[in-house]
């Protein structure tokens, strides 16, 4: 689909990736970009139309499509992330919190949505995902989860919405400049980057964006003699 004269929900869009998507929707020409956060006097970015919602909330959602009954876009960007492995004494209640956001959330967002894009001519859902999609090392094991059952909706909504001509698209990626892991040492890529890439791949009309080295290299291993998801072996 096209960004120009586009009309854009954007979760999360009060800093991080998110607040790079608003800020790169608005300047590729989006006619409307709802940047939706739970504190909407958080959204501080010109030209967007700030959007109470938490997506952990139903009343929140539904509230939000009310309000948004003329989008074309949704870029379903709101996570949270948790070190730690599965044996960890707090690891269920961990994996629901994740689950809550980043699988639930996008669910909820997507089936509020889907009847609203149809009507606008069918539109698109950008899912913001993870390499940690791909593969689960065990280091950030309940996000890990909840990306690989949100690339699996993801994967599904693109059947069940063909029909409307809704364009679903899955954004992968390695570590980004964010809050989430501003403080590993490790090699990162913008959040600006990041949206430009997953926008030229929206309208080129890409299923899916993998927007770094890391997240290609990693995707390529799925397929591997010793695939990327299983241990090394000494």
């Amino acid at each position: 689909m096209k960004i120009d004269n586009a009309i854009a929900v954007v979760t999360g869009a009060n800093r991080g990736i998110g607040l790079a998507f608003a800020r790169a929707l608005v300047a590729r020409g989006a006619r409307k970009v709802y940047a939706g956060a739970r504190d909407p006097a958080s959204v501080t970015l010109a030209g967007v139309e700030p959007l109470r919602l938490d997506v952990t909330k139903p009343d929140d959602v539904a509230a939000a499509a009310a309000r948004a009954g003329d989008a074309t876009l949704v870029v379903n960007n709101a996570g949270i992330g948790a070190a730690g492995g599965f044996l960890a004494s707090d690891s269920e209640e961990v994996a629901r919190r994740m689950l809550e956001v980043n699988y639930f959330g996008v669910l909820r967002m997507s089936k509020a949505f889907a009847p609203i894009l149809a009507a606008n001519g069918g539109g698109a859902l950008l899912n913001v995902l993870s390499v940690a999609s791909f593969f689960n090392p065990g280091g950030l094991a309940a996000y890990a989860a909840s990306k690989s059952a949100a690339w699996s909706l993801t994967n599904a909504l693109r059947f069940e919405l063909a029909a409307q001509k809704t364009q679903v698209l899955a954004l992968h990626m390695g570590f980004v400049d964010t809050d989430m892991i501003r403080s590993m040492d490790v090699p990162k890529t913008s959040p600006d980057e990041i949206a430009r890439i997953a926008l030229d791949g929206l309208e080129a009309g890409l299923d899916e964006v993998l927007a770094d080295d890391r997240a290609r290299t990693i995707k390529a291993g799925l397929t591997a003699p010793r695939p990327f998801y299983l241990p090394t072996r000494d």
